[in-house]
């Protein structure tokens, strides 16, 4: 699939942002913290295609384990809609669930093995 522009936001909408990404290969993974969030992830892109439109301000960072990749939540509603990747730093992943006319549940998805690349025992 190719890129396409997308709208999206936070649970609460105080982050708005649009991004161009491809919407396949959607991703899971299967480290502690994914696991946990259940999110679908889009294919990785660089981090030009990500424009926040509002609420920078109102997003926090997240890192654990190595510290490599950088997750960003919304401090009012707690939901994931982005973050940088570990692997390849200069590449992110949006959460398809918080883009606007997605059906996140409609897509087939495939597991990245994120726990396997942990420093940490069950990380």
């Amino acid at each position: 699939m190719s890129a396409e522009l997308f709208q999206g936001s936070c649970h609460c909408g105080a982050v708005k942002f649009e991004v161009r990404t491809a919407l396949n290969p959607a991703t899971r993974c299967n480290c502690s913290l994914c696991r946990r969030r259940g999110a679908l992830m889009s294919a990785p892109f660089e981090e030009q295609e990500l424009r926040i439109l509002s609420g920078e301000d109102a997003l926090t960072l997240y890192q654990f384990n190595t510290r490599a990749a950088r997750h960003f939540f919304c401090k009012h509603c707690g939901i994931y809609p982005f973050h940088q990747t570990r692997l390849i730093p200069k590449l992110w992943r949006v959460n398809i669930g918080c883009l606007d006319g997605v059906d996140s549940f409609s897509l087939e998805a495939s597991v990245a093995n994120g726990a396997s690349l942990s420093v940490v025992e069950d990380a």
